[in-house]
């Protein structure tokens, strides 16, 4: 079936009444970004709010599901740890004499150092930038100028992209040799050459404890303790019980602790599922499909989409 227009337009008109057209639909588009945008403030006003450091905090449970290994709690106010009490039952750390276990209760002692997870505070630090982004595109520039709210979108998908994988864990995740908690976090402080470790993956609160020796030390205990006869390129111990399995991933290697070189001797991970964060990156990547959408309507609008 054919479509006739009548009375017939030359083909120079014809582009002319398409251009239009096209101009009126991106001048209604736009307009319609605005309340886009609005709706977007308010995801992420209610994302900053599952953040904001709001008392009495959110209190997790950090135990070890299989073992006595790890047994306790911490309770998170915003990016900071203020409290918590674990108790530590690891074959490679001696206990105090009298206990049958090693306690991490931390500190409340005026001016002791505080534990921050530098990843939340990220999170939120992007969140205000991107609450700052969707202000500048309705009241701080030409909401009429396709380019400029093109560029804003771009810039708040970038922002709100980062804060979702940095929730993640997928970026910028914190190495445990450059941010393992001070000892003074403790109070009493923790025992030396342990590494305790709280980081954020997958939307969850992630302890790594790892007990540690000098690499030295360890090399030299290799080399006093653990040579055997060898036989056709193999030792008798694994002649006779086969290869040795590593007791964890990082077995063997060397890591720059503190300014020293060290080994990771026993390495336990438990990780504790946290309401508020959970529901902030499920925001959060509601959020990042919507300016995604808006982005691809622009472009089709403005001619760019392939």
């Amino acid at each position: 079936m054919a479509t006739w227009a009548y009375p017939p337009i030359s083909a120079e008109r014809l582009k002319q009444e398409e251009e239009v057209s096209l101009a009126k639909e991106l001048e209604w588009l736009l307009a319609s970004l605005q309340e886009s945008l609005t709706s977007l403030r308010e995801g992420l006003r209610e994302c900053a709010e599952l953040l904001a450091p709001k008392e009495p905090g959110s209190t997790l449970v950090l135990s070890s599901q299989r073992s006595e290994s790890v047994k306790g709690f911490v309770t998170r106010v915003g990016a900071r740890i203020v409290k918590g009490d674990i108790h530590l039952r690891l074959a490679s750390l001696t206990p105090p004499r009298g206990a049958n276990s090693t306690r991490l209760t931390f500190s409340n002692i005026p001016g002791a150092p505080e534990l921050v997870l530098d990843q939340l505070a990220k999170v939120r630090d992007l969140l205000r930038q991107s609450l700052d982004i969707v202000d500048v595109s309705t009241w701080g520039g030409d909401i009429s100028n396709a380019s400029f709210i093109t560029g804003q979108l771009h810039l708040l998908y970038d922002h709100v992209s980062e804060a979702r994988s940095t929730l993640k864990g997928d970026v910028n995740a914190p190495s445990w040799w450059d941010s393992s908690a001070d000892d003074h976090v403790f109070d009493p402080p923790i025992p030396p050459y342990v590494s305790f470790h709280l980081a954020i993956a997958d939307a969850a609160l992630v302890l790594h404890l790892r007990t540690l020796e000098p690499a030295n030390a360890a090399s030299m205990a290799s080399m006093a303790f653990g040579s055997d006869i060898t036989l056709t390129g193999l030792s008798l111990r694994e002649k006779i019980f086969g290869p040795r399995h590593k007791p964890h991933d990082e077995s063997g290697e060397v890591f720059t602790w503190r300014g020293e070189e060290v080994r990771v001797k026993e390495k336990i991970r438990v990780e504790s599922q946290d309401p508020c964060l959970i529901a902030a990156m499920a925001k959060l990547s509601a959020l990042e499909h919507e300016v995604m959408k808006c982005m691809a309507s622009l472009k089709i609008v403005m001619g760019e989409d392939e």
